[in-house]
């Protein structure tokens, strides 16, 4: 797999990036390189980043993060229910297709 460029990422982790065709083409590499040497890799198309491959860890705290931001929110909505505009049941429907 030829790489193409590297860069820091948001804690200074150098983070490899490769173009989706590249990666396409060596995909059990960058599967290989992800899963059993933590590496992180950005796939790009056109000089663009798109996606990250990223272990299943890094995924898994990502959506703990969510989960625990998304408790806090509704604790925030709970604790003040006065302060809570009500929603028409036929905007939730519409909006959901339902």
């Amino acid at each position: 797999m030829r790489e193409n460029a590297q860069d820091a990422g948001a804690q200074g982790v150098l983070v490899e990036q490769v173009t989706i065709t590249d990666a396409r083409d060596d995909l059990a590499e960058v599967v290989n390189r992800v899963s059993y040497r933590d590496e992180r890799i950005v796939l790009t198309r056109r000089g663009k980043r798109l996606v990250a491959v990223v272990p299943l860890a890094d995924l898994e705290l990502l959506e703990r993060f969510e989960n625990a931001a998304d408790v806090e929110e509704i604790r925030a909505a709970l604790s003040d229910p006065d302060n809570a505009e009500p929603i028409p049941w036929e905007s939730l429907k519409a909006e959901l297709g339902l």
